[in-house]
């Protein structure tokens, strides 16, 4: 290695290149989930509404096409992998149309499959398209937290949305986090506020101010707030 080489293409040359075949199928795989989204018209439908935060229209949308928007939910899930939206609009609309106790299943299901999806696509594809998604200076930033920060970190950034779901999901496949930790620290971290919000769209119709678990979610999610605290910590010592 030539020493009087700049530092940044020593950097680049050390670096592992992902693997031609890895690339190309996850730009396939990403080109698929985009057409399947322009193609089918509820799918287009409700990515739409989420995005523009129509809760009425995506729950009704869903409601309306029975078993289907099981399918549906999860497609939009999915989705979120290319698509970020806010991601509590998909789980109250879950929780109006099928009840807490099984939307809370399925939505964390479907959320399961994301994050596999988006840590394959950060693990395989090439990081410059990545930066030009996310811009470089702020996916490098979170992928030296990602890398220093270990459980404490990945449980807290599933616990507060400090980030899109789908976008750190592929920041850890981008850092080599370890599959089984990846997997169950996104399933932990992301069940308490997934189940706040499912439990709040499946009680939209009759939601009470005097309702116990409405107040015990208002104090969860201020415990939340107080512990992003130490998680920004972590992520500005690690950058």
């Amino acid at each position: 290695m030539d020493e009087s080489a700049p530092a940044s293409e020593v950097a680049a040359a050390e670096e592992p290149r992902p693997p031609r075949t890895g690339i190309f199928i996850t730009l396939a795989g990403i080109a698929g989930l985009v057409a399947l989204i322009l193609l089918i018209d509820p799918l287009r439908a409700g990515v739409g509404e989420a995005v523009s935060g129509d809760t009425e229209a995506l729950r009704s949308e869903i409601r309306e096409l029975g078993f289907g928007g099981v399918l549906i939910v999860l497609a939009l899930a999915l989705a979120h992998a290319v698509v970020w939206y806010p991601a509590e609009i998909l789980d109250a609309a879950a929780g109006f149309v099928y009840g807490f106790w099984v939307a809370l299943p399925l939505i964390m299901f479907g959320w399961l499959l994301n994050a596999i999806v988006a840590y394959w696509i950060g693990r395989h594809a090439a990081r410059p398209a990545l930066w030009r998604v996310a811009g470089r200076e702020r996916f490098e930033r979170l992928e030296r937290a990602v890398e220093a920060g270990g459980v404490t970190l990945l449980l807290g950034m599933r616990l507060i949305p400090v980030v899109p779901f789908s976008l750190f999901s592929i920041v850890a496949g981008a850092a080599r986090v370890p599959r089984v930790t990846f997997l169950w620290t996104s399933m932990v971290g992301y069940l308490p506020l997934t189940a706040l919000f499912v439990y709040l769209g499946s009680q939209l119709e009759e939601l009470s101010p005097t309702d116990p678990v409405l107040w015990i979610g208002a104090a969860a999610l201020i415990a939340l707030l107080l512990f992003s605290r130490r998680v920004r910590r972590v992520m500005r010592e690690a950058a």
